[in-house]
């Protein structure tokens, strides 16, 4: 699987443990955790923890997970990865968080649409998933600009702090990317 992926204003590269003071920073924001599948983070060391285990499910081709990078300041942004890799079956779940003070740029569809791209084009697979809570509004309205569809809700699908949560699922396949011609399309 390649490290690096590259669009017009973003460059994602497998995240290292020397990006944790920045995503930390984004970790530990309740507004982008609040979504996540995580609880938000007080200390830079489960940064650390994170992308070690990250590294871990990477090294056995069942995730990767990509720091973003805006190119022009060099900074990053968030990440965005495959949350889960089925090569049997051709699939994949996609996720992605982007720090409050770079929302609405479109960073979030330019980077998903590298993802998209690279999935089709290089992996080979047939199908890229998203699952969502049904009030996780922003995160719902990338998936319809990049044109996946909703397929329905899973309900009470999974438990969040004591109580079942419904769960939006969405989905892209590859002869919709094939059909489509994405202005934002990251190259790899």
């Amino acid at each position: 699987m390649t490290t690096e992926l590259q669009t017009e204003r973003l460059y994602l590269r497998k995240m290292k443990l020397s990006d944790s003071p920045s995503l930390f920073n984004t970790w530990s924001d309740p507004d982008v955790t609040k979504f996540m599948n995580i609880n938000c983070f007080t200390d830079e060391n489960q940064a650390k923890d994170m992308i070690n285990l990250l590294d871990e499910l990477s090294q056995d081709n069942k995730a990767i997970r990509y720091s973003i990078i805006e190119i022009e300041s060099n900074e990053i942004i968030g990440s965005c990865g495959f949350n889960s890799l089925d090569f049997e079956n051709e699939k994949a779940e996609i996720g992605f968080d982007i720090g409050r003070a770079f929302w609405g740029r479109g960073y979030a569809p330019e980077a998903i649409s590298s993802l998209l791209n690279y999935a089709f084009s290089s992996l080979k697979l047939n199908r890229i998933e998203a699952k969502v809570e049904p009030e996780n509004v922003n995160s719902i309205k990338v998936l319809q600009k990049l044109n996946f569809t909703f397929e329905g809700t899973l309900r009470q699908y999974e438990r969040v702090n004591g109580k079942f949560i419904d769960i939006n699922i969405y989905s892209k396949l590859k002869t919709d990317w094939n059909e489509c011609i994405s202005p934002m399309k990251g190259g790899v």
